[in-house]
């Protein structure tokens, strides 16, 4: 039996996720769909997405979409809605924080990252807008980076963008607040997840984790998972406007 906390408060509710099928995403998906919400989401990856889904419950719903077109997620959500009546927690979960050095980076390669990592959070944000004040209120998480209180120099497109949820997302708070609709910035810290091992934990980076992490345990997508549980429930009703920070102490 898990001694993680239930959430009675997230039973039966529909949530949509941005990027559910790997990493953070599908830790995500998971733990909401244990919490007995209705879960909609969408990826690019189709082969992890189905297998995803095929490991869920019948409540779990995918589909494809490069959220970097954005009549295309609209078209998502708009759909999840049809099924679901309204969406009363959405995180904007999908990001890619591929490196690049300044001297690369073109208009087109900038224009790009602000298409994946800030742009579809403030569409998503505008589309479920109306549904939620209908249904009296909900929860919009967005994800952020301690890249940017890292001042990381080796993505700066990718920090730029996640400085940009920071403000996008106290924004918001204040523009849906009357409705009821709180906004947050969930920030997590480097975790370990396929993508991040396969390409970038090295002997380094374990010194790295050592050096700044407060807790010695490596995190995991399901630290990430279990904040935005607790972002998305009624426990924390009052908490808008806010980053939540989960980084074992890095910064």
């Amino acid at each position: 039996m898990s001694s993680f906390a239930t959430y009675p408060s997230l039973a039966a509710k529909s949530v949509f996720i941005t990027g559910g099928a790997t990493g953070i995403g599908a830790s995500l998906t998971r733990h909401f769909a244990e919490q007995g919400c209705r879960v909609g989401f969408v990826d690019i990856d189709d082969a992890a997405a189905e297998a995803l889904v095929a490991d869920l419950s019948s409540t779990v719903h995918y589909r494809y979409c490069d959220i970097r077109d954005i009549d295309a997620l609209r078209a998502a959500i708009a759909s999840f809605e049809a099924e679901a009546g309204h969406v009363d927690i959405l995180v904007n979960n999908a990001a890619n924080d591929d490196r690049h050095k300044v001297e690369a980076v073109d208009t087109a390669y900038w224009d790009d990252r602000m298409a994946v990592n800030l742009r579809p959070q403030f569409f998503a944000a505008q589309a479920v807008r109306a549904g939620m004040a209908r249904a009296g209120g909900g929860s919009i998480i967005n994800l952020g980076s301690i890249v940017v209180s890292m001042a990381a120099a080796d993505c700066v497109a990718y920090v730029a963008a996640k400085a940009g949820v920071y403000g996008m997302t106290r924004a918001l708070a204040r523009e849906f607040g009357p409705d009821r609709i709180r906004v947050n910035c969930l920030v997590p810290g480097w975790v370990m997840t396929e993508r991040q091992v396969k390409l970038w934990l090295d002997e380094a980076g374990e010194r790295r984790i050592a050096e700044r992490q407060c807790i010695p345990d490596k995190m995991e997508p399901a630290d990430i998972a279990r904040m935005a549980l607790f972002l998305a429930a009624d426990d924390s009703r009052h908490c808008t406007a806010q980053s939540f920070v989960v980084d074992g102490g890095w910064t």
